[in-house]
């Protein structure tokens, strides 16, 4: 666990964490079992599975949010679904075909990071195929859909789990937000605050964090 390897090994008794994408939600997690070791947190979104539950009173921009959170499935979730529920089958085809891979990489490059279109506008060809190339070398597309399947087939114990730890009290661990423009979701501060103590909320004015956040929603 990262808490064991900061306190045990490594020999850190405070520390702080970031994390987006799938590790916002290892790094929330963290924060509210382990507040003691947490100094505090940077993330650069609100986890997702916040949006299963709706408030009853969502603010002008928290409803446009939830509103675009529900069309993300029908509109750009097809990655998610067939790397939650067929991993094997997808992998299959990715590990034959080095085009293949790099198709299913570079699409999340392209649409999610603000290149207008052009991925050679925020990534160099060199880029693009280094991250192509660690899957395709070591063969581990299929593993990395991991943190999708697991989610998936978490089942109801687990996240009522979490429902109980988020509904006993917000996490008390300081947060920092840093919210990019062309990220997959754009959370409203507000919405944060429901969920974390939000001590730094800063709006990024140019290039979004999605290279790396491509890089985790192809590999999972």
């Amino acid at each position: 666990m990262w808490q064991e390897l900061m306190t045990d090994i490594l020999g850190y008794d405070r520390f702080a964490a970031h994390g987006g994408d799938w590790g916002s939600f290892v790094t929330e997690v963290m924060a509210r079992d382990h507040g003691r070791s947490v100094i505090g947190i940077r993330l650069t979104d609100v986890p997702f599975y916040h949006t299963v539950q709706k408030p009853d009173d969502p603010t002008k921009d928290e409803q446009t949010f939830l509103a675009e959170i529900e069309r993300f499935p029908q509109t750009q979730g097809a990655y998610a679904l067939v790397q939650g529920t067929q991993p094997q089958a997808l992998a299959l085809g990715l590990n034959d075909s080095p085009a293949g891979l790099a198709g299913w990489i570079i699409e999340k490059f392209r649409r999610w990071s603000d290149c207008d279109g052009d991925v050679e506008k925020a990534f160099t060809r060199d880029e693009l195929l280094a991250n192509v190339m660690l899957y395709w070398v070591t063969r581990t597309i299929n593993s990395s859909f991991a943190p999708y399947f697991d989610v998936t087939h978490a089942g109801a114990r687990t996240w009522i789990g979490q429902k109980i730890k988020e509904w006993t009290s917000r996490s008390s661990v300081p947060a920092g937000f840093a919210m990019f423009p062309k990220d997959l979701s754009s959370p409203p501060r507000e919405w944060a605050e429901r969920f974390f103590d939000v001590r730094r909320w800063t709006e990024m004015p140019g290039r979004s964090l999605c290279g790396a956040r491509a890089t985790r929603a192809a590999r999972g």
